[in-house]
């Protein structure tokens, strides 16, 4: 048995755990998120720990969200607990809590931690990866140095980026001039206004909008990605990685995030001209027609480094090499 804690942030941690469900032995889901609708395994619902007044939360530093006399956190750590009591597990992935890390560990359950992007030498990232017996990067080692910080290299494991779109094989470009926005539900910055502007800006392009809020999310976006002849999305590794199995050219507009997550993965991407990826700093507020024009002459196939098909594979093999130890 494995435990998988998926934090309830985006939407991206539930997809990259429902995307290797396939290739792991049995596991069970614990997160605060709600259970997709095409999960039919273990399930284990953990209390917010997010929605009251913060005392204290990062332990004078030593950790990242443990806030003082919170009920939802005591909740969550004791039935995280209780579920290690009751399933024994052989090993724990945390995608992503140091929090969650250290709780197993401390249980004397081996860790397999997921990666992000971003400067991580701070005490709880550092000693989060100390534990762990392997950090999976779910992004290609040619990238280089999407992770700073990392104390023991040794265990960082690049298997590339992959997503639950991987087995869907993509159409050729569209002949229309489409552009998708796609907006994931971890929040954003994006003003209703500024995408206003940029259609009226480009009237020759047709425009197909999801996730700017919560009336416009679309659970299954692979229609969207494919059916567009430039796509502009945060720097989330989700978003990217069904980017990449879309093999269409992206517009990478970074969201804020802790740690310079999504700005440090649109500088990497902006460096060298090895994908097809315009970055920028943020939403622009005018030049969309050269914007796009020049998206769109970037070839989408040159994602095949960043997502080949086989990361979810090689996730596995990490599990397993993990598992036999």
């Amino acid at each position: 048995m494995i435990g998988y804690y998926a934090h309830h942030h985006g939407a991206g941690h539930l997809n990259r755990a429902m995307t290797l469900a396939p290739w792991l032995p049995e596991f069970t889901l614990l997160s605060s998120a709600a259970p997709p609708d095409s999960w039919d395994g273990d399930w284990v619902e953990l209390a917010r720990d997010d929605t009251g007044v913060a005392e204290d939360p990062t332990a004078h530093g030593l950790l990242h969200w443990v806030p003082r006399h919170d009920r939802g956190l005591s909740a969550r750590m004791a039935t995280i607990s209780a579920w290690i009591e009751r399933a024994r597990p052989e090993l724990m992935i945390v995608d992503v809590s140091v929090e969650v890390c250290l709780l197993a560990r401390l249980h004397g359950i081996p860790v397999i931690t997921v990666a992000q992007p971003g400067i991580r030498d701070d005490v709880p990232h550092s000693m989060a990866y100390r534990i762990a017996d392997r950090v999976v990067a779910p992004w290609p080692a040619s990238a280089g140095d999407l992770l700073r910080g990392i104390a023991h290299p040794d265990r960082l494991v690049h298997v590339g980026a992959f997503s639950r779109f991987d087995d869907r094989v993509p159409p050729p470009g569209p002949e229309t001039r489409t552009v998708a926005l796609l907006l994931g539900r971890g929040g954003h910055d994006v003003p209703e206004e500024a995408v206003d502007r940029a259609r009226a800006s480009t009237p020759d392009w047709e425009w197909s909008i999801a996730g700017s809020s919560a009336a416009s999310w679309v659970e299954d976006p692979w229609r969207r990605l494919v059916d567009a002849d430039v796509i502009v999305t945060h720097a989330g590794q989700n978003a990217l990685a069904e980017v990449a199995a879309a093999r269409r050219p992206v517009i990478v507009v970074p969201q804020d995030r802790p740690h310079e997550e999504q700005r440090t993965m649109a500088a990497t991407l902006r460096e060298g001209g090895r994908w097809p990826v315009v970055s920028l700093d943020g939403f622009p507020t005018h030049g969309w027609p050269a914007l796009l024009d020049l998206a769109s002459g970037l070839d989408g196939e040159r994602w095949k480094d960043w997502n080949d098909g086989e990361g979810a594979r090689r996730f596995a093999h990490v599990v397993y090499e993990v598992l036999r130890r």
